[in-house]
């Protein structure tokens, strides 16, 4: 009886060590085909550098994960790309945090007119504020990386030299950069960005704030004459790209050091694409003979100084809601002066 016990435990422990070499067999095997949900029209250049990492994934994973691009918003609209990605109704997903204002109150820090000078250091800076600061407004997903634009500044139909050329004129804009504008003594005016084109052409409005690549990007060289490139008060908005919390635990642990990998590989690599899409911009406007207005230190301190309320009235909203949003202040102001 002894004899039989022993070999029908060896049986039990046999087929035991069978059924989970077969499962870790079957899941290192299983392929995955995920969908990828985001706003820039597919020919868009960071559309196109979105497409290269989900084709990088599949090459490093050896076809293991699979990546179905929906750009344009076509699975789910920009306003609500993160929520589709924490429902899983595409399992990654990547648009602009400013789109849902309030939903991200302590990452809304980097949106601030801290000066920004170039879209490198606004990646940095949003890649290095999420690892330190590990935001719980973003606990929901798995954020993969961050990238962002270049500085958001003046694009106008009459020359902005000062904070006085300002007043009375009317300025497209949307979320914080609206109260941008407010505090510099224009009067905001909200509005899409494909729409702003035929309101610069009707004269509706008499400018737009944004990136010096939507010259080019949405064509508004050829209804401005005049860029001003107010630094000292300039903005930036943060892009996240995330997957689904679910779909990430279901990844073997070979891929998501895989993926991982290329995640940090594609941190500069958007920062080349955001330089070279802003360059683009420039060279547009400069063709069509428009005029590039440069601040003096001292007019840029100025308008510093005006959207100081801006800044302000982040300290008081994220002290509401007890976060610290001072250390993360003091954190992006710091990396600014060191970048």
């Amino acid at each position: 009886m002894k004899r039989i016990r022993s070999i029908s435990l060896i049986t039990c422990l046999l087929l035991l060590v069978f059924c989970f070499s077969a499962s870790s067999s079957f899941a290192q095997s299983k392929t995955f085909k995920l969908t990828f949900s985001h706003h820039f029209p597919a020919a868009h250049p960071v559309a196109v550098c979105l497409a290269d990492w989900a084709k990088e994934v599949e090459k490093r994973t050896n076809g293991k994960v699979t990546i179905v691009m929906f750009p344009g918003g076509t699975l789910t609209p920009p306003e609500k790309c993160y929520d589709g990605v924490v429902r899983g109704i595409s399992q990654i997903g990547s648009t602009d945090l400013s789109y849902t204002r309030g939903r991200f109150p302590l990452m809304e820090a980097i949106d601030l007119p801290l000066g920004y000078r170039d879209p490198v250091i606004a990646i940095n800076l949003s890649n290095a504020a999420y690892r330190k600061f590990q935001p719980k407004e973003l606990s929901d997903v798995k954020i993969m990386y961050f990238h962002a634009h270049g500085p958001g500044i003046f694009h106008s139909k009459k020359p902005i030299r000062t904070l006085e050329d300002l007043k009375g004129m009317k300025i497209r804009s949307h979320g914080l950069s609206a109260k941008i504008v407010k505090a510099l003594g224009a009067t905001p005016v909200a509005m899409t960005m494909p729409d702003t084109y035929d309101a610069l052409a009707r004269n509706v409005v008499d400018g737009s704030i944004a990136p010096i690549a939507s010259l080019e990007g949405f064509k508004w060289g050829e209804v401005v004459k005049y860029t001003t490139e107010n630094f000292g008060s300039s903005y930036t908005s943060p892009f996240f790209v995330a997957m689904n919390k679910s779909t990430w635990a279901s990844l073997p642990g070979d891929v998501q050091k895989t993926i991982e990998a290329i995640n940090e590989e594609w941190i500069p690599r958007m920062g080349v694409v955001w330089t070279e899409y802003e360059k683009k911009g420039r060279d547009f406007a400069l063709k069509l003979g428009n005029k590039i207005i440069t601040l003096s230190k001292e007019e840029n301190e100025r308008w510093a100084k005006k959207v100081s309320p801006v800044i302000d009235d982040y300290l008081v909203e994220t002290k509401k809601k007890g976060l610290p949003g001072e250390e993360m202040l003091k954190f992006c102001e710091d990396f600014l002066k060191k970048n």
